[in-house]
Protein backbone atom coordinates (compact mmCIF):
# COMPACT_ATOMS: atom_id res chain seq x y z
CA UNK A 1 0.00 0.00 0.00
CA UNK A 2 2.83 2.38 0.87
CA UNK A 3 4.51 1.88 -2.50
CA UNK A 4 1.32 2.73 -4.39
CA UNK A 5 0.86 5.95 -2.38
CA UNK A 6 4.45 7.00 -3.13
CA UNK A 7 3.97 6.24 -6.83
CA UNK A 8 0.82 8.36 -6.77
CA UNK A 9 2.77 11.26 -5.25
CA UNK A 10 5.44 11.00 -7.95
CA UNK A 11 2.77 11.30 -10.66
CA UNK A 12 1.80 14.87 -9.80
CA UNK A 13 2.02 17.61 -12.43
CA UNK A 14 4.91 19.37 -10.70
CA UNK A 15 6.91 16.14 -10.91
CA UNK A 16 6.28 16.09 -14.65
CA UNK A 17 7.53 19.69 -14.96
CA UNK A 18 10.57 18.92 -12.83
CA UNK A 19 11.37 15.80 -14.85
CA UNK A 20 11.16 17.72 -18.12
CA UNK A 21 13.41 20.43 -16.62
CA UNK A 22 15.85 17.70 -15.55
CA UNK A 23 15.90 16.26 -19.07
CA UNK A 24 16.29 19.69 -20.67
CA UNK A 25 19.35 20.47 -18.56
CA UNK A 26 20.95 17.01 -18.71
CA UNK A 27 20.20 15.44 -22.10
CA UNK A 28 19.67 18.33 -24.51
CA UNK A 29 23.04 20.10 -23.89
CA UNK A 30 24.73 17.01 -25.32
CA UNK A 31 22.87 17.42 -28.63
CA UNK A 32 22.31 21.19 -28.91
CA UNK A 33 25.26 23.51 -29.36
CA UNK A 34 25.67 26.79 -27.49
CA UNK A 35 27.47 28.62 -30.31
CA UNK A 36 29.91 28.13 -33.17
CA UNK A 37 33.43 29.51 -32.98
CA UNK A 38 35.17 31.33 -35.83
CA UNK A 39 36.37 28.06 -37.33
CA UNK A 40 32.78 26.81 -37.52
CA UNK A 41 33.19 24.22 -34.76
CA UNK A 42 30.12 23.67 -32.59
CA UNK A 43 30.71 24.43 -28.91
CA UNK A 44 28.73 22.27 -26.48
CA UNK A 45 28.43 22.55 -22.71
CA UNK A 46 30.95 19.79 -22.04
CA UNK A 47 33.52 21.55 -24.28
CA UNK A 48 33.55 24.51 -21.90
CA UNK A 49 35.57 22.63 -19.28
CA UNK A 50 38.65 23.01 -21.49
CA UNK A 51 38.57 26.82 -21.57
CA UNK A 52 40.77 29.24 -19.65
CA UNK A 53 38.05 31.59 -18.47
CA UNK A 54 36.70 30.79 -15.02
CA UNK A 55 33.15 31.95 -15.72
CA UNK A 56 32.97 29.91 -18.92
CA UNK A 57 34.37 26.90 -17.08
CA UNK A 58 31.66 27.32 -14.40
CA UNK A 59 28.82 26.87 -16.92
CA UNK A 60 29.00 23.04 -17.12
CA UNK A 61 29.27 22.91 -13.33
CA UNK A 62 26.15 25.06 -13.01
CA UNK A 63 24.33 22.90 -15.56
CA UNK A 64 25.20 19.84 -13.42
CA UNK A 65 24.13 21.63 -10.25
CA UNK A 66 20.78 22.46 -11.83
CA UNK A 67 20.30 18.80 -12.77
CA UNK A 68 21.19 17.71 -9.23
CA UNK A 69 18.82 20.20 -7.60
CA UNK A 70 16.01 19.12 -9.96
CA UNK A 71 16.61 15.49 -9.06
CA UNK A 72 16.58 16.22 -5.34
CA UNK A 73 13.44 18.33 -5.74
CA UNK A 74 11.57 15.49 -7.44
CA UNK A 75 12.17 13.14 -4.52
CA UNK A 76 11.28 15.73 -1.85
CA UNK A 77 7.57 15.27 -2.67
CA UNK A 78 6.73 14.57 0.97
CA UNK A 79 7.87 18.05 1.99
CA UNK A 80 6.24 20.58 -0.32
CA UNK A 81 7.83 23.58 1.38
CA UNK A 82 11.34 22.20 0.83
CA UNK A 83 10.36 21.33 -2.73
CA UNK A 84 9.21 24.92 -3.29
CA UNK A 85 12.45 26.38 -1.87
CA UNK A 86 14.59 24.03 -3.97
CA UNK A 87 12.59 25.05 -7.03
CA UNK A 88 13.35 28.70 -6.34
CA UNK A 89 17.03 27.89 -5.82
CA UNK A 90 17.05 26.10 -9.16
CA UNK A 91 15.41 29.11 -10.82
CA UNK A 92 18.23 31.28 -9.45
CA UNK A 93 20.87 28.84 -10.70
CA UNK A 94 19.35 28.84 -14.17
CA UNK A 95 19.02 32.61 -14.16
CA UNK A 96 22.72 32.84 -13.29
CA UNK A 97 23.54 30.43 -16.16
CA UNK A 98 21.45 32.57 -18.50
CA UNK A 99 23.23 35.76 -17.42
CA UNK A 100 26.66 34.18 -17.92
CA UNK A 101 25.65 32.90 -21.36
CA UNK A 102 24.28 36.28 -22.44
CA UNK A 103 27.41 38.07 -21.25
CA UNK A 104 29.62 35.64 -23.12
CA UNK A 105 27.50 35.55 -26.28
CA UNK A 106 27.57 39.34 -26.44
CA UNK A 107 31.35 39.35 -26.23
CA UNK A 108 31.95 36.68 -28.88
CA UNK A 109 34.23 37.85 -31.61
CA UNK A 110 33.20 37.44 -35.20
CA UNK A 111 30.19 39.72 -35.31
CA UNK A 112 31.63 41.23 -38.48
CA UNK A 113 31.80 37.79 -40.02
CA UNK A 114 29.25 35.07 -39.46
CA UNK A 115 28.42 34.60 -35.82
CA UNK A 116 26.05 31.79 -35.04
CA UNK A 117 24.52 31.35 -31.63
CA UNK A 118 23.17 27.87 -30.97
CA UNK A 119 19.76 26.96 -29.70
CA UNK A 120 21.41 25.36 -26.66
CA UNK A 121 21.82 28.80 -25.13
CA UNK A 122 18.03 28.99 -24.64
CA UNK A 123 17.91 25.86 -22.46
CA UNK A 124 18.16 27.78 -19.14
CA UNK A 125 15.22 29.96 -20.21
CA UNK A 126 13.10 26.91 -21.02
CA UNK A 127 14.07 25.38 -17.68
CA UNK A 128 13.13 28.56 -15.80
CA UNK A 129 9.65 28.45 -17.35
CA UNK A 130 9.25 24.78 -16.39
CA UNK A 131 10.44 25.45 -12.83
CA UNK A 132 8.03 28.37 -12.43
CA UNK A 133 5.18 26.11 -13.56
CA UNK A 134 6.32 23.42 -11.11
CA UNK A 135 6.46 25.95 -8.26
CA UNK A 136 2.95 27.17 -9.10
CA UNK A 137 1.69 23.58 -8.92
CA UNK A 138 3.51 23.00 -5.62
CA UNK A 139 2.00 26.20 -4.19
CA UNK A 140 -1.45 25.11 -5.39
CA UNK A 141 -1.03 21.74 -3.62
CA UNK A 142 0.14 23.45 -0.45
CA UNK A 143 -2.83 25.83 -0.48
CA UNK A 144 -5.21 22.89 -1.01
CA UNK A 145 -3.76 21.00 1.95
CA UNK A 146 -3.97 24.12 4.15
CA UNK A 147 -7.61 24.69 3.21
CA UNK A 148 -8.50 21.09 4.04
CA UNK A 149 -6.72 21.43 7.40
CA UNK A 150 -8.78 24.57 8.14
CA UNK A 151 -12.02 22.72 7.53
CA UNK A 152 -11.13 20.08 10.13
Amino acid sequence: MRISIELLMIQRIQTLYLTIALLVMSVLPVFLNLWKNLEGVNIYVYNLLNTDSWYIKSLPILFGLSVLVSLITIFKFKNRQTQFVLGRLNILINFFILVLLVIHLQSLSGEIFISEKGIGSTLPLITIVLLVLANKAIKKDEDLVKSVDRIR
